[in-house]
C-alpha cells in the first residue's frame, strides 16, 4: 500500500489551494503506529496558529499552509508552506523513516515557496514563518521597512 493512497489528501491539498475556499491548512499524520500509511488528521482555517496547535510531540506528521504575505498593505501575495514534523518524542524507527517519507508527501503537495522541517513549536513561530516567505518572495522594495 502506499504511503499517500487516501484520496482525501488530494482533496485537502486542492481546498488550501484554492482562493475561494477559507481552509487554509491540512495536517496528515500516520494511520497507526506501526503503519506508513498518511491520512487527513485535520484542517482548518484558523492559520499558522491553529495548525501549531494540532501537533502532537509524540507525532510524525506533515502540514500544508497557505499564508498572505507582504511587505507593505499594497503588496498582498499568497504563499504555501510545506511542514515536515517530527516531535521531540517520536519514536525513533518513526523519525528514521520520515526524511524517506518526504519525497512520497511530495508527490501530492508539489506547489510550496518554502519548506520547514521542525522539531519544535519555536521553529514555527508566525514571526520566522513569514519572514521566510517574504525572503522566498523576491524582491524587496520596500528595505527601509523591512526586517530582512
Amino acid at each position: 500500500m502506499s504511503l499517500v493512497s487516501d484520496p482525501e489528501i488530494e482533496n485537502a491539498y486542492e481546498d488550501v489551494r484554492n482562493d475561494k475556499s477559507d481552509t487554509n491548512w491540512l495536517l496528515l499524520t500516520y494511520a497507526e503506529d506501526k503503519r506508513d500509511v498518511l491520512e487527513v488528521k485535520a484542517t482548518g482555517t484558523g492559520g499558522l496558529s491553529e495548525f501549531v496547535d494540532n501537533l502532537e510531540p509524540d507525532q510524525a506528521a506533515f502540514g500544508y499552509l497557505r499564508m498572505v504575505i507582504s511587505n507593505d498593505e499594497l503588496s498582498q501575495r499568497v504563499k504555501f508552506v510545506f511542514v515536515s514534523w517530527c516531535g521531540p518524542s517520536v519514536k525513533v524507527m518513526r523519525k528514521a523513516k520520515l526524511s524517506v517519507h518526504v519525497s512520497g508527501v511530495k508527490q501530492i503537495i508539489r506547489s510550496y515557496a518554502v519548506e520547514i522541517s521542525a522539531t519544535d513549536l519555536h521553529d514555527l513561530e508566525e514571526k520566522e514563518v513569514s519572514l521566510l516567505l517574504r525572503k522566498a518572495s523576491g524582491a524587496n522594495y520596500d528595505r527601509q521597512k523591512s526586517d530582512y
